[in-house]
């Protein structure tokens, strides 16, 4: 079993005792630059680093902060927590990250987790089953920091950084119409996340404005966004065999984006033969399909910069917060043939 160095096994190797060990390596001025230099020396000999656990005990702090996101494959995320970690690190932080994998209870075990492991703040992303959040509600009544990116909650009062959803999905709705396409069709996630209801306006805002009705039977949910293949299938499925089928579908989710393909790659279905298509997506490897697939691109990586400060700032705080901010950034249509 892999035993750590510790204080006292410098200070029984140096012949000190374990506080001028401590204070040496913090280097203050009580200790001599000749034993600062010897207890430096030896605690780079073998490898000592302190132990956080310790340290965190002393400090009231562990200087690690935990994120909750459905799952580090999607782009968008994957792209969210480098810029998480970008802060954080740079601030000292140490960053834990788990994934939801669109569950509900999967969710509550990983913050109670992260919680238990007395991380000073979380970053979170609901997932796609989360409608109760009064697990998150607890702690932060507790006190916990807490910043949501991307998918938010409603109902508790902390700093919020999303992008501009609605307006996103307007300008992906608006250039499929622009391209003479009028029987759009929309498929999206669960109805209750945030994101699913500010893109399906955004969606509604662009038929409107050009004249065509809104059509129901024409809005499909996943409600797991794509995590489960048969959920994207079922959904194409139904709105392919309508009467009145759809000439083009604008599809608001990373993981849905590239699901949605694979479906019409397996049920044979030509691109933009039979169906044109606009996604959301920061995967880069739509550029190079044949043919590329236009989407709407999220700042995700500004996203989880400008989370990770707010909640290190909210953790650093040496006095109550009340005052927080909704931040909205802007999106991008990549616009590809």
């Amino acid at each position: 079993m892999f035993e750590p160095s510790t204080l006292k096994d410098i200070a029984k190797a140096l012949g000190l005792s374990t506080s001028t060990v401590s204070r040496a390596l913090r280097d203050t001025h009580e200790i001599s630059p000749a034993t600062k230099k010897i207890v430096l020396e030896y605690a780079e000999k073998i490898n000592y680093r302190p132990n956080p656990i310790a340290q965190s005990l002393k400090e009231r702090r562990s200087k690690s902060i935990g994120v909750v996101v459905s799952e580090v494959a999607n782009h968008y995320f994957s792209q969210a927590i480098n810029g998480i970690e970008s802060i954080a690190y740079d601030r000292g932080y140490h960053v834990i990250i788990t994934q939801t994998h669109e569950s509900y209870d999967r969710e509550k075990i990983n913050i109670q987790h992260l919680a238990s492991r007395s991380v000073d703040g979380l970053l979170v992303s609901l997932s796609a089953e989360t409608r109760d959040i009064s697990h998150l509600k607890a702690l932060h009544k507790r006190g916990l920091p807490i910043v949501f990116f991307d998918r938010v909650p409603e109902e508790i009062e902390t700093h919020k950084i999303v992008a501009n959803n609605e307006k996103g999905a307007f300008d992906a709705t608006e250039h499929l119409i622009i391209q003479g396409y009028r029987k759009i069709a929309h498929l999206t996630s669960s109805d209750h996340l945030s994101i699913s209801i500010e893109r399906l306006q955004g969606y509604k805002k662009a038929l409107e404005k050009h004249g065509i009705p809104f059509n129901e039977a024409y809005l499909k949910h996943c409600p797991h966004g794509g995590m489960f293949y048969e959920e994207m299938e079922d959904a194409i499925k139904e709105l392919m065999n309508m009467q009145d089928r759809p000439d083009a579908i604008f599809v608001a989710g990373d993981r849905l984006s590239l699901g949605c393909l694979m479906v019409f790659k397996n049920l044979n279905i030509k691109i933009p033969t039979d169906i044109a298509i606009t996604g959301f997506s920061n995967a880069e490897v739509l550029g190079l399909l044949t043919p590329p697939l236009t989407a709407v691109r999220q700042p995700a990586y500004e996203i989880g910069q400008i989370a990770t400060e707010k909640l290190l700032n909210l953790i650093e705080s040496k006095y109550p917060v009340s005052e927080f901010e909704h931040m909205v950034l802007d999106t991008v249509l990549d616009i590809r043939s």
